[in-house]
Order: C-alpha cells, then sequence, then structure tokens
C-alpha cells in the first residue's frame, strides 16, 4: 500500500476533536439567530410586566388610603372622648360643690310664693321627636365669663340646644344671685358638640331610681336626691361613644314626714 493510500484511509476513519475546534464567530451566526437576539421584548412580556406593576401599585395605594382612614377615624374618636371628658368633669364638679337650703331654713313654698332659690329640679325637653333631660340647681362652682370679680352661689342648668349646622350642644348657663328667669341663649358656653343623648338618673335616701325630680314638689316629699347618675353619648361621623358616671351629692335634705 502506498504512501498516499494511507494517509486516505486515516482521514475517513478519524473522528472530529470537538474540545480543540475554534469557536464560531458572531458575525458567522444564522442571520434568524441574530434577528431573534436583537428583537428586545415581545409585546406580550411588556403587557404582561404593566399589569404587575398597576396591581403592586394599587396595592401600595389601597395600604396608604386604609392608614390614612384609620388614622382619621382615631383622632376623631379621641377628640371626642377628649371633649365629653371635659364636660363629665365639669357637671360632677358642680354637682360635688353644689348648694342644698336645709330645714329650718328651708320651708315648703306657698302658692303665692316664689320657688326655693336652690331647688333641684330636672326635666325633660323634646328636640325633634326626642327627649333630652334637663337639669337646673345651685352651685358654688362658679365660673365667671366675664372680668367681674363676684363669687357666690350660681344658679347652674345643663341643657341641649339644636345648632344651626344641625348638630345638638350641651350647653352650660351659670348666673349669680338674683337668678333670672331661664331662657335659651347663644352665649352660653357650649360643653360638648355632637350629643345624641342626655340623660339623668335621680336615687332617693331609699335607693329608689327617678328619671326627674324636683325638690319643690310634695310628690318628691320636698327632699333633694342622694345620688345623680349622667348618661351622655356622643356621635360624629366615625364613632359613637357613650360616657356615664354617679355623683354622691356631698349634701342632702330627706323627706318630710
Amino acid at each position: 500500500m502506498s504512501k498516499n493510500s494511507r494517509q486516505n484511509t486515516v482521514s475517513r476513519f478519524q473522528l472530529p476533536v470537538t474540545g480543540c475546534q475554534k469557536p464560531v464567530a458572531r458575525s458567522q451566526w444564522p442571520a434568524a439567530s441574530r434577528r431573534q437576539a436583537a428583537s428586545g421584548f415581545t409585546l406580550m412580556e411588556v403587557l404582561v410586566a404593566i399589569t404587575i406593576l398597576a396591581i403592586v401599585v394599587t396595592t401600595v395605594l389601597a395600604s396608604f388610603n386604609s392608614v390614612f382612614s384609620t388614622t382619621e377615624v382615631l383622632d376623631e374618636s379621641a377628640d371626642l372622648y377628649a371633649m365629653a371628658k371635659n364636660c363629665m368633669n365639669r357637671m360632677v364638679l358642680d354637682l360635688e360643690s353644689i348648694h342644698i337650703a336645709q330645714r329650718p331654713i328651708y320651708k315648703p313654698p306657698e302658692l303665692d310664693q316664689p320657688p326655693d332659690p336652690y331647688r333641684i329640679v330636672a326635666t325633660t325637653k323634646d328636640i325633634g321627636g326626642m327627649g333630652f333631660a334637663q337639669i337646673r340647681f345651685a352651685s358654688r362652682a362658679h365660673v365667671g365669663l366675664e372680668k367681674s370679680p363676684r363669687e357666690g352661689i350660681a344658679e347652674i342648668l345643663y341643657y341641649v340646644q339644636s345648632r344651626d349646622d344641625g348638630h345638638l350642644a350641651l350647653k352650660r348657663a351659670d348666673n349669680l344671685y338674683p337668678y333670672p328667669d331661664f331662657e335659651e341663649s347663644g352665649s352660653d358656653p357650649v360643653l360638648s358638640k355632637y350629643v345624641k343623648s342626655l340623660a339623668f338618673k335621680f336615687y332617693d335616701q331609699e335607693g329608689l331610681e327617678y328619671d326627674v325630680w324636683d325638690s319643690d314638689s310634695d310628690e318628691f316629699g320636698y327632699a333633694t336626691p342622694k345620688a345623680i347618675a349622667i348618661r351622655l353619648e356622643l356621635v360624629n361621623k366615625s364613632a359613637t361613644q357613650t360616657f356615664e358616671t354617679r355623683v354622691l351629692l356631698p349634701l342632702l335634705r330627706k323627706k318630710t314626714g
């Protein structure tokens, strides 16, 4: 066998050595492969990305709105609580400083005599078809709204009044002697707005409960209550809160007989 024949035989049966092959240059890639690599994102991929982004943004904004709404509700509830607390504290102070005429100085009024200036009278006033308690008594806890240095036993009257904005307000009238005939006044200070209900409960010396009271009435034996319970309910656009307390009066005029 000639030398050329042996070389051809070896060439036909020799396996390619791929590890030693020279890599094909990028410029030598097929044209279809080059176009696919340079094409970037497809329209479907862009739409999917936009949809995911929209979902994320919507979720984040909803979380922010929820946080802000909760904060607003908490702030309004805190304001309502602070207003009611100040109102109840004022009423308790007035009642704990109550002044009552005792026997034998006190005598039940005759038909032609004026009522006891230190009487306790509680009634119910109708506002828009609902009954709101109204109480009148005398107290040493006078609050002078003017620059007058006068002090003394004041006539205190708590009542609910309808405001121009449609809300109900709890007001406090405070007058020194001589006590004028009561009239609702726009100058009386507002202790609390957003009143939904106001009620008092009166307890006599035996512990019996009453919704109204008149210490100048034979029905109550010309006596004063031993304790008074207060129930105040306030409501605004986000919350309704109820506040209750009971005051044991420092003075008591017992029933006659």
